[in-house]
């Protein structure tokens, strides 16, 4: 890789589709850490509320991000973020970073995480310790892409 391409490579904005899968009615959660993204550098698209796994899964693929970000208060994580992960798996977009956060029990973290979630963001997460997460995820998936 040439300087001129590792810089652009570095350069690179980081895609984020902010997602809230199922029945939640509430999205300020998710509108913080949207803007805390944006203001971070980040293009983020957000899906707003409603949205079933399968909308998200189109929605990542059609936006083409790295960073899919789940928020959730339902208690439906466990059902629906399953769908979500292997629906990506799907579609072959197993480079995609995923993220989610809400009102997710501590017992439940191990098992997100095994299933390919690689960081719960719970209640009183810091919106600086999300970014940083998503940037360091970033920086070592694309170091060793290159």
């Amino acid at each position: 890789m040439t300087d001129r391409e590792s810089s652009q490579v570095k350069e690179q904005k980081i895609r984020v589709l902010v997602a809230k899968p199922g029945l939640d009615g509430h999205d300020r959660g998710a509108k913080v850490i949207a803007r805390a993204l944006r203001e971070a550098g980040m293009e983020v698209i957000y899906t707003g509320l409603r949205q079933s796994p399968e909308m998200i899964v189109e929605a990542a693929l059609q936006e083409d991000v790295d960073v899919v970000g789940l928020s959730i208060l339902s208690g439906a994580h466990m059902e629906l973020f399953p769908l979500i992960v292997e629906g990506l798996r799907q579609k072959g977009m197993n480079r995609v970073l995923i993220v989610a956060g809400g009102i997710i029990p501590e017992e439940d973290v191990p098992a997100l995480k095994k299933m390919g979630i690689e960081a719960i963001f719970r209640p009183g997460a810091m919106t600086q310790d999300i970014v940083d997460f998503i940037k360091a995820a970033m920086a070592k998936k694309r170091e060793r892409a290159a």
